[in-house]
């Protein structure tokens, strides 16, 4: 019998699995790609990440979250004929202001989280459908719900309000942050390991397709580049990021858009990709001959120069930056053009170390550090904790 904590990560379009063991040692890893589309599909890796031959499988396996969960499964039980599901964990990208902690999945906290749709319209309800796919695929099984704005409720009240009427900050429009299950394990790490640092400032990009930055000094997070919605702070992959609300106020004035056509420009159609022309994915850009790309690089890269700063001036310094996330943790490139001209913020780095990806890539007074990061692990304890209650 394979005993296995399972780790959700549902999106409108798409299905992250992951297995743990009981000593939350990774055993496989899937992902479902066009969920609820004809040409829907099934990736496997095992805990190594090599890819794992898939069963032939037809579109009406993916037409719903619970029909590509089966499916998933059906595909780990191929070499795992005896896999137990024991607990189950999900990311919930809001948690509101109420939720802090993982949370064992109950029908009042569904009734909470279903509240908090209008917060994050593209994400909330298909984290929950995610949810109700595992309850009715392993009934009496725990779930528990880990929140990516957890990590940022300690926020001080100048990094958690907008100017705006105090009756609107009062019904939830405030900055929540976001990415924080990322920040909670590269906090564990540097904790873990080197704790001295820990104890200090630090700044930690997470850069990805979804990008952010937060200052978190002695492990609690003090301001994050994402605020009321994961659209605010950095350019993204297809997120528009920092932009001034009067744009948005020409387009339904000017262009006669009306809310869904401003979400789809802002969250899908700008970014990188809007920018360029090209990709939203950085390792196309960077290899792009169209000067379009280079010119959407370097505004992720001045734009994230700016904002490490910001950061530090929210702690009164800085005592180490990490770089995390897909982009931070692959691109030497975007590192190097970050970190230049950051010589009088304490930050130089060895670029021999950094073409290498080396963790420790600095030479000056700030540490520079490169970690891998795993929100799943993140997800994986705390469904294990739920064992113990």
């Amino acid at each position: 019998m394979t005993r296995a904590i399972l780790t959700l990560n549902a999106g409108s379009s798409s299905l992250k699995l992951g297995l743990f063991d009981e000593a939350l040692t990774p055993l496989a890893t899937a992902h479902v790609d066009r969920l609820g589309a004809p040409e829907g599909s099934l990736k496997l890796k095992d805990a190594d990440g090599v890819a794992m031959p898939v069963p032939h499988l037809g579109p009406d396996d993916f037409a719903t979250h619970t029909l590509a969960l089966r499916s998933a499964l059906g595909a780990f039980r191929t070499d795992m004929p005896e896999l137990e599901i024991i607990a189950i964990g999900h990311r919930i990208v809001h948690g509101g202001t109420d939720h802090a902690e993982p949370e064992k999945v109950t029908d009042v906290l569904m009734d909470h989280l279903e509240r908090l749709n209008p917060f994050a319209p593209l994400h909330q309800p298909h984290n929950l459908a995610g949810v109700r796919a595992a309850i009715e695929a392993f009934p009496g099984v725990p779930n528990v719900a880990c929140f990516d704005t957890a990590f940022h409720r300690g926020h001080p009240f100048v990094d958690d309000t907008y100017a705006l009427p105090r009756h609107y900050y009062e019904k939830g429009v405030r900055r929540y942050g976001f990415h924080g299950l990322s920040y909670t394990y590269i906090d564990g790490v540097l904790a873990a390991e080197e704790p001295a640092l820990r104890a200090g400032r630090v700044v930690i990009a997470h850069l990805g397709s979804g990008a952010s930055i937060c200052a978190v000094h002695d492990g609690q997070s003090i301001a994050c580049t994402m605020g009321f919605s994961t659209l605010s702070g950095l350019p993204m992959g297809t997120r528009a990021g920092e932009l001034d609300a009067g744009v948005v106020v020409y387009l339904m004035d000017q262009e006669k858009m009306n809310a869904e056509d401003i979400t789809d420009l802002l969250f899908r159609r700008s970014g990188l990709i809007g920018m360029s022309g090209v990709s939203n994915d950085m390792r196309t850009l960077e290899a792009s001959k169209n000067p379009h790309a280079k010119e959407a690089i370097d505004y992720f890269c001045h734009r994230v120069k700016r904002e490490v700063a910001s950061l530090a001036a929210a702690m009164g310094g800085m005592d180490a930056l990490v770089f995390c996330g897909g982009v931070g943790e692959n691109s030497s490139h975007v590192r190097a053009a970050v970190c230049e001209g950051l010589d009088w913020a304490g930050i130089t780095l060895d670029e021999t170390a950094n073409l290498a990806h080396a963790r420790e890539i600095s030479t000056g007074r700030v540490a520079v550090r490169v970690i891998p990061t795993n929100e799943e692990v993140v997800i994986a304890q705390a469904a294990k904790g739920a064992l113990h209650l």
